[in-house]
């Protein structure tokens, strides 16, 4: 069920700064910033092979970022972002094993245009874990 690693998240309290931190320091190709209303974020991704880093800071007054923010005003790491070959099956099984997920349970649309759903963290070791559904291309199936 579990797939690759797509991203890693960190939330910061200023995303402009974060984003020249990776640019300018460490070389780093990063995105243009992307808002989010119905997660209540703006993110930009490093582009680091495979794996991306997501940098995450609030947007709004409800945004749950604010919330991690404000007791860990410097920033730090948010959620780990695994594949899903079928999210809604991966929902059912993780729910019928006892895991919770977070908000209503119905997906919402992420940041890369696919469906997501979130793990609460108290299941995965205190972990927030979100999941991505990415379909296998033809050539992976």
């Amino acid at each position: 069920m579990l797939g690759p690693v797509n991203h890693i998240a960190l939330a910061v309290p200023d995303l402009a700064e974060a984003m020249a931190r990776y640019r300018d320091r460490l070389g780093a190709h990063v995105s243009a910033p992307q808002v989010l209303p119905d997660h209540g974020v703006t993110v930009a991704f490093v582009e680091c092979g495979p794996t991306k880093v997501e940098l995450l800071e609030p947007w709004g007054d409800a945004s749950p970022i604010a919330a991690f923010l404000a007791r860990n005003p410097t920033g730090g790491l948010h959620h780990i972002c695994h594949e899903v070959g079928d999210l809604l099956a991966a929902r059912d099984r993780l729910v019928s094993e006892g895991a919770r997920i977070l908000g209503d349970g119905k997906p919402k649309i992420g940041a890369h245009g696919r469906p997501v759903l979130f793990l609460h963290p108290k299941d995965f070791f205190g972990v927030l874990i979100e999941l991505e559904e990415v379909k296998p291309t033809s050539a992976e199936a």
